[in-house]
């Protein structure tokens, strides 16, 4: 696994935070009826419990808009991924169908509300330090292209940042040819759930995407 810490600009500003960081082989495939069906038996309790405007109280999603604000971006305007999963469930559509990893990894998600990052780890250059991202800090989001990650929480290697808890980049993610993958779920709301959420995500990995030589640190 690389070597992944915290900087101490976004350790002042969100002292509780804690990294799950999960690596592992996985083997990719585009058609698996049981994890989909795990997915759909979510999205439906998600839309028969919650109601859309109570989607950001949401213990872990609140934590996550608090840790935004207080790194000074608006989580009205760059809404976080689980969020943004936990309102199309909650609204009636479909997610969409990737790959088995990373649509485990949205299951996890919409499952605990937790922000999670997962990246192709061979794509990944030298060490990873998440922090916070600068101004004119260039950032090609997957579907959603070039975005502003000006005080967003970041992932960042050698080469650029590379992945956050509104989208990850085009650059480090899960393809069809991805065979080791890196997981790291951001605990804005502190340890206990993040520990809870690495055990629902492995036992995922593992059923789903064969997963093995796993790895498990937190930062």
């Amino acid at each position: 696994m690389n070597k992944i810490i915290i900087s101490q600009t976004i350790r002042q500003k969100l002292p509780d935070l804690v990294l799950g960081c999960i690596a592992c082989n996985v083997t990719i495939s585009t058609e698996n009826p049981d994890l989909w069906a795990e997915i759909e038996t979510a999205c439906k309790l998600i839309q028969s419990t919650t109601e859309l405007e109570k989607v950001g109280s949401h213990p872990a999603i609140h934590a996550s808009r608090v840790a935004y604000r207080s790194c000074g971006k608006d989580p009205a305007r760059y809404r976080l991924s689980s969020e943004a999963l936990m309102r199309r469930a909650v609204k009636g559509n479909p997610l969409y169908r990737i790959n088995n990893v990373v649509d485990l990894l949205n299951l996890v998600s919409l499952e605990t509300g937790m922000s999670i990052g997962g990246y192709d780890a061979e794509k990944i250059e030298g060490d990873v330090c998440f922090d916070i991202g600068m101004k004119n800090e260039p950032y090609e989001a997957i579907g959603r292209g070039e975005i502003n990650i000006e005080f967003l929480p970041v992932f960042r290697d050698s080469v650029s940042s590379f992945g956050s808890p509104t989208s990850d980049s085009v650059r480090t993610s899960v393809t069809g040819e991805t065979t080791k993958f890196l997981m790291v779920i951001i605990g804005f709301s502190g340890n206990r759930q993040t520990l809870e959420t690495a055990e629902l995500a492995l036992r995922l990995l593992e059923k789903y995407a064969d997963a093995d030589q796993i790895e498990v640190i937190y930062v």
